[in-house]
C-alpha cells in the first residue's frame, strides 16, 4: 500500500512506525506533547510529522529530561512546518548544562560511594568517615550531597 505524504496515520500506523504502544501514544496526547485530528467516526489521525516528534520524546525520557521539559521544548517549534535539523539542534543545546550538572551529580555519587560502603558499615547517616556527628543533617533533610556538590558542604 502506498502512503501519500498527506495521508493522515491510524494509531496503529503510529504505533508500529514509533515503536511505541498506541496507549502511549494517547497518553502522550493527554499530556500535549503530540496532537491527533479527528476523523467523521471520532478515530484519531496523525500527521506524519508526529513520528519526529515521537522519537525525540523517547531520546529525551531517555535522557532522563521531565515530561514538563520535554513538552516546553515541543511547543517552541513551528506549528506551521516540520521541525528542522537546527529546530532540533536548537532543542538539545536548551538541555546541555543540565545533562552536564547530572553527569557530575553521577560522578560524585559514584566516587563517594566507592569509598564509603568499602568500609562495611553501610551506614551513609552514622559513617564516622563519611559524614562524621551527623554534619550533614544541618543542611536538610535529603541527598544533600546529590542536591549540592560536595565542596559546598561543611
Amino acid at each position: 500500500m502506498t502512503v501519500s505524504k498527506h495521508q493522515r496515520l491510524t494509531p496503529g500506523e503510529v504505533s508500529e512506525r514509533a515503536g511505541v504502544a498506541v496507549s502511549a501514544l494517547h497518553f502522550y496526547e493527554r499530556e500535549g506533547l503530540i496532537e491527533s485530528e479527528r476523523t467523521a467516526g471520532n478515530q484519531r489521525r496523525y500527521h506524519r510529522d508526529v513520528l519526529r516528534r515521537i522519537s525525540f520524546i523517547r531520546v529525551s525520557q531517555g535522557l532522563g529530561i521531565s515530561l514538563a521539559r520535554i513538552r516546553e521544548a515541543l511547543e517552541s517549534l513551528p506549528d506551521d512546518k516540520v521541525p528542522t535539523k537546527s529546530d532540533w539542534a536548537r532543542l538539545s543545546q536548551r538541555w546541555r548544562a543540565d545533562l552536564d550538572a547530572r553527569i557530575d551529580q553521577l560522578k560524585s555519587l559514584r566516587d563517594d560511594l566507592d569509598g564509603c560502603i568499602g568500609c562495611g558499615c553501610l551506614s551513609l547517616k552514622s559513617c564516622a568517615l563519611y559524614n562524621p556527628g551527623d554534619r550533614l543533617a544541618a543542611h536538610g533533610s535529603g541527598p544533600r550531597r546529590l542536591l549540592r556538590p560536595p565542596s559546598s558542604i561543611a
